[in-house]
């Protein structure tokens, strides 16, 4: 990594950036909008860092634009930065406040934090027509329970809706299988990982994306990204309760959880989930145990480039 003296941070909004400089007073205001940041960023040093929070869409264009102009650009979990605040002592919460403490935060960890890459197109356009197909479902379902006992024409609405609804979600899949469609080897990896047994179209799509985009050196690197992982609580003699860290995309949690609902009926699985159950574990303790394995698999299945193969799968009597 490119030594760097010159530590920006950057408080995102949708239509302001508040940026400060790590062990300079003050900061400066610009547009969250290209022809304002292209003018900002070449005013910047060569080989500057800058650090934003993850905002969903509205840093992207930011950081975008700061990788092509040769900065160094980090993109950080704003979990981490709100802990790190906190940790500091700050008594306010402000725009200013935030940029400063982004701005000292990777300017103390830039060492141990990983470089943001531009993603792929196509795997950026997969991953939002999941999340859009994420919410169709979760409205739907909601509509679906809120609406229940209609009668007359409100009923004839409903099923038209619900008709709309699943005609909505026929087209996003349609578009996702274009888009894998048009890429030879993300094609035929996809189909690799649907040899897993749970492993359905949504979530080896998912998957698909995730891989290709980070480099995982393990399974439990996958494992720990996705923030399916345990999280110790233990101090001298006591051992506290475990919980997942849920640092990683929910979608890909989410979409594991599900993968491993189907998996556990299977003939593959049933045994693992049942020795799991009889050792005293809940349902979803279970489940979520059952979602690190796929996980895992996955890995296995995308570095061999060999399909699942049910045979050589031990599962428990």
């Amino acid at each position: 990594m490119q030594e760097v003296n010159v530590f920006i941070g950057v408080d995102v909004a949708k239509a302001e950036l508040v940026t400060a400089v790590h062990d300079q007073a003050g900061c400066r205001s610009i547009a969250n909008e290209a022809d304002a940041i292209s003018a900002w960023l070449r005013e910047l040093p060569d080989g500057a860092a800058l650090a934003v929070e993850s905002t969903g869409r509205y840093h992207q264009l930011l950081a975008t634009l700061a990788s092509a102009a040769g900065l160094q650009v980090f993109v950080l979990n704003a979990r981490d930065v709100y802990f790190y605040a906190k940790a500091l002592g700050a008594r306010a919460k402000t725009d200013r406040v935030d940029a400063h403490v982004i701005a000292r935060y990777v300017a103390e960890q830039h060492t141990r934090l990983r470089l943001w890459q531009v993603p792929h197109v196509l795997l950026s356009q997969v991953q939002c027509l999941l999340g859009q197909r994420w919410t169709a479902v979760s409205k739907r379902t909601a509509l679906r329970q809120s609406l229940q006992g209609c009668d007359g024409a409100i009923a004839c609405q409903v099923q038209a809706l619900d008709a709309a609804f699943a005609a909505l979600l026929q087209a996003i899949d349609a578009r996702i299988m274009q888009l894998f469609d048009d890429d030879a080897p993300l094609r035929a990896q996809r189909k690799l990982l649907q040899s897993i047994v749970g492993v359905g179209p949504q979530s080896s799509a998912l998957l698909a994306s995730v891989l290709a985009q980070a480099g995982f050196a393990s399974g439990d690197a996958l494992v720990a990204y996705s923030g399916l992982d345990p999280r110790a609580c233990d101090s001298g003699s006591s051992r506290g309760r475990r919980r997942l860290s849920k640092r990683g995309q929910p979608a890909l949690r989410r979409q594991m959880y599900l993968a491993a609902m189907s998996a556990c009926h299977t003939k593959t699985f049933e045994g693992t989930y049942k020795a799991l159950r009889q050792r005293g574990l809940k349902t979803t303790e279970a489940l979520v145990v059952l979602a690190r394995k796929l996980l895992r698999i996955a890995f296995a299945v995308w570095r061999s480039g060999q399909p699942f193969d049910p045979q050589r799968f031990v599962s428990p009597a």
